[in-house]
C-alpha cells in the first residue's frame, strides 16, 4: 500500500526555532496568575529514549510527534518515553525549597538524582513537586518518564492513532514548559480571584497573613483572604480589556497577579432571553479554536503565536474564541485576558465517540436521546468529572472565560443534568452550555445548536439565550500551505479564494444577521485555522496566509455588531 505523503509546514516562528538549535523555547514565565521573579527554564534539548529502542535528542516542550520536537522515530502508543537532562541550582537559591513543574501525556513520574516523585494521570494539568531533599551540590540529573496510551477512559481530546478528517495526530510526551522555582518554607501555592458587584475577593492558599498592594493602596491579607472595593470599577470587555495588577507579600514569599471586573449573565430584553456582558446585551461573534499548530501540534513555537492568532481574529471583527475540547497552557488565557478576547471554554471529552450515534443520527434529525446510560464506565465518569473540577480550579480566575461547555455533540456524554448541577455549584458566575450541538437534556443556561448542512434559520427554546455554537466550516484550500495534498475535509468546498470570501460574506449577511436581529446571543464559525486534513480555517495551518482579510470582512462584522446593539 502506498504510504500517504504529508507536507511538513512551519510557522515563521517555528522556522526560526528550527534553525537555532541552541535557542531555549518558551522563555516566558509560564504561570501568569502567580508570578515570581526567580525561575529556571528547563526547556530545550533533552536526551530521549523510547521503550521500543530509539535513543537521541528531543526538543522540549513540543510533543514527540511534532516537527519542532526533532524526534524522527516512530511511537508505539502505551510505551514508556524517557526524558533526561541535567541542571544546576543557582547559587542564590541556597536554603530555599525547590519546586519542579511539568506537564506531560498520561502516566508520568519524575526522578531527581534517582529519587522518585509521583507524577500525574492527566495530559492537561501540570504536576508540581517539592524536590528539595533530592537536590545535591553541582549538577543534578532529572528524568521524567511518561506515556500516552490514548485510553478513552481519560480525557483525550481530538487525538486518534488513525488520524484523518476531524481527528488529529496524537500528542505524546512533555508539551508545556518544564521549570524550577525557589520558594521559602511557607509559600503561596495558589491565588484565586472572585468578583461580587464592585468587590473583588482574593483567596490565597494555604491560608496566610500579609498584605496586598493594588493601584497604590495596601490591603490586609488575613487568613488567606483579602477584600478589595472599587467604586466604580473599570470593567473588562473585549473592547476595553481592563486588568488590575496586584502584589502579595506574605511572610517571606512575594507574588504578583491580576484580576478584572466583569459580569456575564442572562437577562430578558424586549421579551428575548439574552447573554449580557456587564449588564448589557452582547453578541459573542466567535470562532472555533482547536489549538493545533502545524509545527508544534498542541504547542506553538512560542507563546506570542497565541497573541498573533488573537489579534488576527480581532482584526476581522471577532470577539470570542471557543476553545474546543482542549485546555491550553495558561499563557493562552493570559493573552486573551490582556488583549480582549472572550473565551467559551470546553471541557475535554473522554469516552468513545460513536460516528453512528453522535454524527449520523443527529444529521438525520434524531437529536433527542436519554443520556443516563451512555458512557457507562464508572471510572470514565469519575475521571471526566474530576477533570471538570480541576479545569474550573485552574482557569476560573481568568476574566476572558465567560462560558463553559460540558459535552459536545454527544461525545462521552452521560447524566448531563447532574454534570450541570455540579459545575453550577463550582462556578455560579458563568453560563453553562451543557450539551453543545444536540442530545439536549433538561438543565442548561444556553440552548445551542450546530448547523452545517442547512441554512441558518430562527430557532427558539423557551426562556434560554440562543447560540449557534458551530456553523460554517467553508473550505478554500491553499495547496502551498496545506498539510494533506490528497484529502480535504470541510463542510462546503469553494474552488477559489474569491468564491470563499463571497460565500462567507453571504453566510454572515444573509443568514446570520437576521438571527442576530432576532436576539441570537452567540455564533461560533468553524474555524480559526486549518488543522491537518481540515482546511476550513480562516488561516492556513502554518499561519502564513489569512484567507479572509479585514478589508473583505470587517464591514460584515460591523453590521452584526450594530444589529446586536440595536436593542
Amino acid at each position: 500500500m502506498k504510504k500517504q505523503r504529508f507536507n511538513r509546514l512551519y510557522t515563521e516562528a517555528g522556522e526560526r526555532l528550527k534553525n537555532d538549535p541552541r535557542a531555549i523555547p518558551w522563555d516566558e514565565y509560564p504561570r501568569p496568575h502567580l508570578r515570581r521573579k526567580e525561575w529556571l527554564n528547563l526547556n530545550g534539548l533533552w536526551e530521549f529514549e523510547t521503550e521500543s529502542g530509539y535513543r537521541g535528542n528531543i526538543r522540549v516542550p513540543f510533543p514527540a510527534e511534532s516537527p519542532l520536537s526533532g524526534f524522527e522515530g516512530e511511537l508505539r502508543y502505551g510505551e514508556k518515553l524517557t526524558y533526561k537532562r541535567s541542571f544546576t541550582v543557582p547559587e542564590g537559591w541556597r536554603g530555599k525549597r525547590i519546586l519542579l513543574h511539568y506537564t506531560a501525556s498520561r502516566q508520568s513520574e519524575a526522578f531527581v538524582n534517582g529519587a522518585r516523585f509521583r507524577g500525574g494521570d492527566s495530559a492537561y494539568f501540570a504536576v508540581c513537586r517539592d524536590i528539595t531533599k533530592a537536590i545535591s551540590e553541582g549538577q543534578n540529573e532529572l528524568k521524567i518518564i511518561c506515556s500516552n496510551d490514548l485510553d478513552p477512559a481519560y480525557p483525550y481530546g481530538k487525538q486518534r492513532i488513525k488520524r484523518g478528517g476531524m481527528w488529529y495526530t496524537p500528542c505524546s510526551g512533555m508539551w508545556q514548559t518544564v521549570w524550577l522555582e525557589p520558594v521559602p518554607e511557607d509559600f503561596i501555592a495558589d491565588i484565586r480571584c472572585f468578583q461580587d458587584g464592585n468587590e473583588q475577593t482574593i483567596f490565597v492558599s494555604p491560608s496566610m497573613n500579609g498584605e496586598l498592594v493594588c493601584e497604590g493602596k495596601t490591603y490586609p491579607l488575613v487568613n488567606g483572604e483579602c477584600l478589595l472595593r472599587f467604586d466604580p470599577p473599570r470593567l473588562w470587555s473585549p473592547e476595553e480589556p481592563n486588568l488590575y495588577e496586584f502584589r502579595i507579600v506574605a511572610g517571606e514569599d512575594e507574588a504578583e497577579s491580576y484580576f478584572a471586573f466583569r459580569t456575564i449573565e442572562t437577562k430578558t430584553i424586549n421579551g428575548v432571553p439574552r447573554l449580557c456582558l456587564n449588564g448589557k446585551p452582547y453578541f459573542f461573534n466567535g470562532l472555533l479554536d482547536q489549538g493545533y499548530f502545524s509545527d508544534g501540534l498542541w504547542t506553538p513555537a512560542e507563546p506570542a503565536e497565541y497573541e498573533r492568532d488573537i489579534m488576527r481574529m480581532k482584526s476581522l471583527g471577532f470577539n470570542m474564541l471557543r476553545k474546543h475540547i482542549k485546555i491550553e497552557p495558561e499563557l493562552f488565557y493570559y493573552y486573551c485576558d490582556r488583549l480582549g478576547m472572550a473565551v467559551f471554554q470546553d471541557m475535554v471529552n473522554n469516552g468513545r465517540c460513536s460516528f453512528f450515534r453522535d454524527t449520523l443520527l443527529p444529521t438525520a434529525g434524531i437529536t433527542r436521546l436519554d443520556d443516563r446510560r451512555l458512557n457507562r464506565s464508572e471510572a470514565a465518569r469519575e475521571r471526566f468529572l474530576g477533570s471538570l473540577r480541576e479545569t474550573v480550579g485552574l482557569l476560573g480566575s481568568h476574566p476572558s472565560i465567560v462560558y463553559w461547555t460540558i459535552f459536545n455533540e454527544g461525545w462521552g456524554q452521560f447524566c448531563a443534568d447532574e454534570a450541570y448541577e455540579m459545575l453550577k455549584k463550582l462556578d455560579p458566575s458563568r453560563p453553562i452550555d451543557t450539551t453543545s450541538g444536540w442530545f439536549h437534556q433538561k438543565k442548561t443556561d444556553v440552548f445551542s445548536l450546530h448547523v452545517y448542512f442547512k441554512k441558518l434559520r430562527p430557532f427558539k427554546k423557551g426562556g434560554l439565550p440562543q447560540a449557534v455554537s458551530e456553523f460554517g466550516g467553508y473550505v478554500w484550500k491553499d495547496a502551498a500551505h496545506s498539510f494533506n495534498p490528497e484529502k480535504t475535509y470541510g463542510y462546503r468546498i469553494l474552488r477559489s479564494r474569491e468564491e470563499f470570501v463571497k460565500a462567507i460574506r453571504s453566510l454572515y449577511l444573509d443568514e446570520l444577521l437576521p438571527l442576530v436581529k432576532g436576539g441570537l446571543s452567540a455564533a461560533v464559525y468553524t474555524q480559526v485555522s486549518d488543522v491537518e486534513d481540515e482546511t476550513n480555517g480562516l488561516l492556513t495551518y502554518d499561519r502564513r496566509v489569512m484567507k479572509l482579510s479585514p478589508e473583505e470582512f470587517l464591514d460584515a462584522a460591523g453590521e452584526i455588531k450594530k444589529a446586536a446593539q440595536a436593542e
